[in-house]
């Protein structure tokens, strides 16, 4: 017999394994994150260059304040932005990419340039699915 712990037969746990497709895996709350409509448009914008506020709000189109205020709150939880306050008067605030935001927004621009190369293709598919429905 040995002092030794015998070896756990389920494997490691759950917190040691990343997995996106794992419920509880902090990777796919991060893409639960990233991957929604306004997170990636904003880290797309981000990829482009620090913003303020109104000025994101303006280049992400549609997005409400509430709504980017959260999206904000969210990625910069995620770890994908900062938020400087810059000390001007009045005060300013400007956002950035971190270097994990910088990573996942250059594959959101991938992504971005196939579906934006892709507009003919897409709305072909949309007119012919509209009018096989009627």
């Amino acid at each position: 017999m040995t002092d030794r712990p015998s070896p756990d037969p389920a494997g490691p746990t759950q917190e040691l394994v990343s997995d996106v497709f794992a419920r509880g895996c902090t990777s796919r709350a991060a893409f639960e994150d990233v991957t929604s409509k306004w997170a990636s448009l904003v880290l797309l914008a981000l990829g482009e260059g620090r913003y303020r506020f109104n000025a994101l709000r303006r280049r992400v189109d549609g997005v409400s304040e509430r709504m980017l205020s959260q999206t904000l709150q969210i990625l910069e939880r995620d770890g994908m932005l900062t938020r400087e306050v810059l000390t001007t008067i009045p005060p300013r605030v400007e956002y950035s990419l971190t270097p994990l935001g910088v990573r996942v927004a250059k594959r959101l621009r991938g992504l971005a340039d196939l579906l934006e190369s892709a507009v003919p293709e897409l709305q072909s598919a949309r007119d012919a699915h509209e009018r096989t429905r009627g």
